[in-house]
């Protein structure tokens, strides 16, 4: 387990002052001139070195993302993809409402490090109190002078929040500039990849909340620090949500490569029910396959830990299912979801995903052909990689999972409707 002086967000659940006062005293702001002073070439540097990868899904080395962006003398962008959107995900919210000064001053930083004066916050359009209480904090770092030109950290920065209209789709970070840019939230092509024509045609990367947020505690305790949680290639300290049928669902900040079992019982007093009452776990987030109980119980949650298992990490996010859940219906309630937010853009997502959500609805109740069941498995894999976005393999990813892991439960559903389909038929024709 991770000791509480080892964790980034010190206020996680709202407890102490989140003022810029209270902020300052628990460590935050202390010497950011000085890390700023370090230069460009030296941050990005020490973040490559602390091996932290993307905390919204995809888990691309942040360091390295940074070290994309152009040396030129045009306006460079930095852009905060706060669009918290995935069923299961929760914890973009917590840092917002609670410890939102983490994400300024690292917002302040890591324009240093791209060389951007300009970030643009961009909200989720259900989070109106997670958006006044950002504002609140921008404000006063404006008003202490941390904040604008001619500030005290010695670099110009002006962070503008802005808040979406909730789009799941203005999550993928192409889609997200379009949205800033007044437009349709729809994905770009790429290439151009944002770091060369991004916002507005000019220079822009997009981090996730936590990605940044964290960077200011990684630069002030030095990358080795960060980098001796965990193990190789999945290190650091880690915001996981917990959600479903456990005794006390949370957020909670933990070392990358806890076990899943630790996780519960450390921190959710264990499953309702029981261990033995465990059906499925679906371990980042909607879009990520789920997972049978033993194959979960003693993973590992970093990115290797749940590939072994045919999941993937997303964003920490487990929802977990007991016995009494009916898995098939849990997997058409995401179909459901997906179809309805796709953008319509791709005919395969376009046309796949309403198709996937038809067809799981007649498996929920039994009223489909064993064949279907193959066939549902192959129209996934044609919608998987091949749309401009990632929609496409989020709405296929669960459905495989299902057909993988509780490929029995759909065909027993399947003979339970065929025989009471023949029954009742026998009792009409009876009575005639």
């Amino acid at each position: 387990m991770l000791k509480d002086k080892d964790r980034i967000f010190t206020n996680l659940y709202g407890h102490r002052d989140k003022s810029l006062k209270g902020a300052m005293s628990r460590g935050l702001w202390d010497n950011t001139r000085g890390i700023i002073d370090k230069g460009r070439d030296w941050i990005i540097q020490e973040m490559k070195d602390s091996g932290l990868r993307g905390r919204g899904g995809a888990g691309f080395p942040t360091g390295l993302k940074w070290s994309f962006m152009p040396k030129d003398d045009r306006p460079h962008y930095l852009v905060v993809n706060a669009d918290e959107s995935e069923p299961g995900t929760c914890k973009d919210r917590e840092i917002l409402r609670n410890d939102p000064h983490h994400l300024i001053e690292g917002c302040l930083i890591a324009g240093c490090a791209m060389g951007a004066h300009t970030a643009y916050i961009y909200v989720r359009g259900e989070f109106i109190r997670e958006r006044e209480a950002l504002q609140a904090a921008i404000d006063e770092c404006y008003d202490a002078g941390l904040l604008g030109k001619g500030n005290k950290c010695g670099w110009d920065m002006d962070i503008i929040v802005h808040h979406g209209a909730g789009a799941y789709i203005c999550g993928e970070e192409t889609a997200l500039l379009e949205s800033l840019e007044g437009k349709k939230g729809q994905p770009r092509l790429k290439p151009p990849f944002p770091a060369n024509m991004g916002l507005y045609g000019l220079p822009t990367t997009v981090n996730n909340v936590e990605s940044i947020a964290v960077a200011p505690t990684i630069l002030r305790r030095g990358a080795s620090w960060f980098s001796s949680f965990g193990r190789p290639n999945n290190v650091g300290t880690k915001l996981f949500m917990v959600s479903g049928h456990v005794e006390r669902p949370c957020v909670v900040e933990e070392s990358m490569g806890i076990t899943f079992r630790e996780l519960i019982e450390k921190h959710c007093g264990g499953i309702r029910g029981g261990w033995d009452n465990l059906l499925a776990v679906i371990p980042g987030g909607a879009s990520c396959p789920v997972v049978k109980a033993e194959d979960m119980i003693d993973v590992q949650l970093d990115f290797d830990g749940l590939r072994e298992v045919k999941s993937s990490f997303g964003t920490g996010g487990a929802i977990v299912m007991d016995k009494s859940t009916d898995i098939i219906k849990a997997i058409a309630r995401l179909s459901a979801f997906f179809k309805h937010e796709s953008c319509g853009q791709c005919t395969p997502c376009r046309e796949g995903t309403g198709w996937m959500w038809r067809v799981m609805e007649r498996m929920v109740t039994g009223n489909a052909q064993k064949r279907e069941i193959d066939m549902l498995f192959e129209v996934t894999k044609q919608v998987e990689g091949h749309t401009i976005c990632a929609l496409g393999d989020a709405a296929a990813w669960p459905i495989q999972g299902l057909i993988r892991n509780f490929r029995p439960e759909i065909e027993k559903r399947i003979d339970q409707y065929t025989a009471n389909a023949t029954s009742h038929g026998a009792v009409m024709e009876a009575a005639e």
